[in-house]
């Protein structure tokens, strides 16, 4: 998970050379237009992002990062979470973002800002509202991939009830292994 603590410096132009290449392929110009907008839009970036995504095949990924703030005193959105990366609570912006993935490309689908602190949703509602989105949209796929902190039984409920499975990053099980089955939410 964490796919975005494993790079250092973004540019939109690396964004645009790490993309698969065909006719459909976006410049770099396309990610600084998107990243441009005011305010942030999850509908412009899935009007992006659908082009390049099968709704039948792949899985999706939610996955939380935390943006590092450590000099903000009084920025919006900035606030005290734990970072993977640094192990340890820091401060930032945490950014929950759903990404589709065939297993070559990571499409950005969808994303939240955590902003509890501020009378907003908290991680799980954020990340039910996303898996609901997904489903509006058309998703038919078979497995959603998690941090297993997003492994509460309202969660799993949900996706059971799309008909999919789940694979949380700390106990890799799916409901098939509790004898549940595809798509079962009775319990």
């Amino acid at each position: 998970m964490d796919y975005i603590h494993s790079q250092k410096v973004f540019t939109c132009t690396e964004a645009a050379r790490c993309q698969p290449e065909g006719e459909k392929a976006p410049a770099h110009d396309a990610f600084t237009r998107l990243l441009s907008r005011k305010p942030s839009d999850t509908e412009a970036l899935w009007q992006e992002a659908k082009v390049f995504v099968d709704l039948r095949k792949g899985l999706l990924i939610l996955d939380d990062t935390t943006l590092d703030k450590p000099y903000a005193q009084k920025m919006a959105l900035v606030t005290h979470h734990w970072s993977s990366k640094h192990q340890r609570v820091v401060k930032g912006i945490d950014l929950l973002t759903l990404l589709w993935t065939d297993g070559k490309s990571l499409i950005p689908c969808d994303f939240r800002v955590y902003d509890k602190p501020q009378g907003g949703k908290t991680k799980n509602e954020n990340f039910q509202d996303m898996l609901k989105k997904a489903k509006d949209r058309g998703f038919a796929l078979e497995y959603v991939l998690m941090d297993s902190w997003y492994s509460a039984l309202k969660n799993l409920k949900l996706i059971a009830s799309f008909g999919w499975f789940f694979l949380d990053e700390a106990e890799k099980k799916s409901f098939g292994e509790f004898g549940w089955g595809k798509g079962s939410a009775d319990w």
